[in-house]
């Protein structure tokens, strides 16, 4: 157990010292250090709030509908910054990676390893809690 830990650890050094890791870095400090993104953050985060207050009674708030335009134009010009984009695209790399990784893993020690995906909208089959007869346990 000693062994496959250090190799874990291992594993991790190297992951961090990847490309995706890199620039995943470098955009995040980019994105961070950016005056207009930390004004619009909190400018989302109000708006959000605001919105989340309409949403408990739904669209018969008089509201709903100007609060939800008023979250999705700022979260538009949010994601038009460079630096927001490039960091999302930084995230993604790195998400793929890590579950390539984790899939390589889970395979080489059998095939019917399930592995988690971090897709907000799962497809069906046995990993994501449904059934679309994908796999043996199905049918």
């Amino acid at each position: 157990m000693a062994v496959l830990l250090t190799n874990a650890y291992e594993l991790g050094d190297m992951i961090n010292q990847s490309i995706e890791v890199a620039d995943y870095v470098m955009w995040k400090e980019r994105m961070e250090g950016n005056e207009q993104v930390k004004q619009l953050i909190r400018e989302f985060a109000r708006k959000k709030e605001r919105f989340e207050e309409a949403e408990r009674f739904g669209h018969f708030h008089p509201d709903y509908h100007k609060a939800k335009d008023e979250v999705l134009a700022v979260q538009h010009e949010l994601e038009s910054i460079e630096e927001v984009f490039q960091f999302k695209q930084a995230e993604e790399a790195v998400d793929k990676l890590l579950h390539n990784l984790s899939e390589t893993i889970a395979l080489a020690v059998s095939e019917t390893i399930k592995v988690p995906s971090n897709d907000p909208q799962p497809k069906g089959g046995c990993g994501s809690g449904g059934c679309s007869g994908g796999c043996s346990s199905c049918s």
